[in-house]
Formats: structure tokens, sequence, C-alpha cells
């Protein structure tokens, strides 16, 4: 797979449904490999279930559980992981992607930056949904005015990237409400539809991942046709039959 690493690859690869502790898990393999150059660059796009994450802001000495409180009596997991950021909510109706890439020495090596160029790659394929999508100083993710579409947060491990971003298509707002996430009001919180955009989450995928390779002098490069397995090595293989 080193040939393939080399030649600067993004491969989009969609997991469809699965659950966000196998996703999780997935990740941290890939990332392995990615680190070893048997897989080029991904996009990993998916769906969850129901979850709620927190990150290393809402881990602090400060915070307290009480904060998703709320989440845990209405049923729904709450899940501690090591991206940046605080509570992020995940569920139907969500596009998510997973960045598993590898920064090269140099410019690419600034996280801010990697964050910026993720945020970017939202905003153009919203922008021609024909949606006013862009940034909100001092705040990551994406908004469409006051109201906020997309969460991103990351982590990286050898220079390689994982976690990545919650783009709302057509959730339910209520969930929201049950903590604050992204420690702001859930009054901001929107999903595309409630913003009058129904949008082809196959085709928005697409379109993310062409804009993510490149503002990243990648060559997006479609995945096998196929099932896509959930097992990293399954996924090298799959990407690399021979």
């Amino acid at each position: 797979m080193s040939d393939r690493a080399a030649a600067r690859e993004l491969v989009h690869v969609d997991l469809g449904q699965i659950g966000y502790q196998d996703a999780w898990e997935l990740q941290r393999a890939l990332v392995d490999l990615r680190r070893r150059d048997e897989l080029p660059d991904l996009l990993l796009t998916c769906e969850h279930e129901e979850v709620v994450t927190t990150g290393r802001k809402a881990q602090g000495p400060t915070r307290s559980a009480e904060e998703t409180a709320g989440v845990v009596e209405a049923g729904i997991s709450v899940i501690e992981v090591e991206r940046g950021g605080a509570a992020t909510y995940h569920g139907p109706g969500q596009l998510v992607g997973y960045p598993i890439v590898k920064l090269e020495p140099g410019k690419e090596r600034d996280l801010h930056a990697f964050l910026r160029t993720l945020e970017t790659s939202l905003i153009g394929p919203l922008e021609e949904l024909g949606l006013e999508a862009g940034r909100k100083p001092d705040y990551t993710g994406v908004w469409v005015g006051e109201r906020k579409v997309a969460s991103i947060g990351i982590a990286c491990r050898g220079w390689v990237t994982y976690h990545g971003f919650a783009l709302n298509l057509a959730v339910d707002l209520e969930r929201f409400r049950l903590f604050r996430p992204c420690d702001l009001e859930a009054s901001v919180m929107a999903d595309l539809e409630a913003l009058g955009v129904q949008a082809d989450r196959a085709r928005l995928a697409q379109s993310i991942a062409q804009r993510l390779a490149t503002e990243f002098g990648r060559v997006l490069t479609p995945a096998p046709q196929g099932p896509v397995p959930h097992r990293a090595e399954a996924i090298r293989d799959f990407l690399d039959p021979s």
C-alpha cells in the first residue's frame, strides 16, 4: 500500500450505519495502519444511533457529570473520547465524517489549520446547496447565520488525524435540549431540513470528500464497489485486494 500512499490519494469509504463504539475502535486501528503506510488517506462517512460524546474540554476538572444527566435519563449513552471540544450529539439524520489523514512534515502539521480546512470542506458543498454557510468568530464548526449545522472535533496520533465532523441533515433537534451542545444553547443548533434544504446524503458526502481532497492536495479515489467491512485489516484488503 505504500505506493498508493505515496501518490497522496484520499479514498472516500462510506461505512453506512455503524455503532459509535465500533466506529471509534475502527478509527484507532486505521490510524495505526495509516502510520505504517498500509493505507492511503481516508475519509470515512457514516451514521450512528443516538449517543452523546464528551471531548477533552468536557472532561476538565471543573466539569460535572450533571451536564449530561438529562442525556442519561433519556436512555442515551454518554461516551468520553479523546477529541477536542465539549459534548456533542450523534444520531439518525446526521452525516458523520472521520478523516484518517497522515499530515506531512511542514505546513500540514498545524492542527488549527486542519480544523479550518475541515470547515472549508463543508462550507463549499453547503454553499452549492444555496445556503450562506460560514464560520463564526471564536467558535469551531459550520454555521448558517446564527445557527450551527455542523460540529467538529478532532484528535491526532503520530500525525494521523481521526474523529471529525457531524453535519445535521434532518435530526431530532429536541435531543440537543438534553444538554448544552458544544457549550452552547440548544436553540442555536439547526439542521438542513429546518433551513429549508433537502440534501441527498450520498451526493453531499461525495462533494465533501472531493473538497477535502482538493484542499489537502490529494487525489480523490473511489473505493471499490461492494459492501464495506467494518474491521481495519479487512478495509485495508478491501481497498487493495491484490
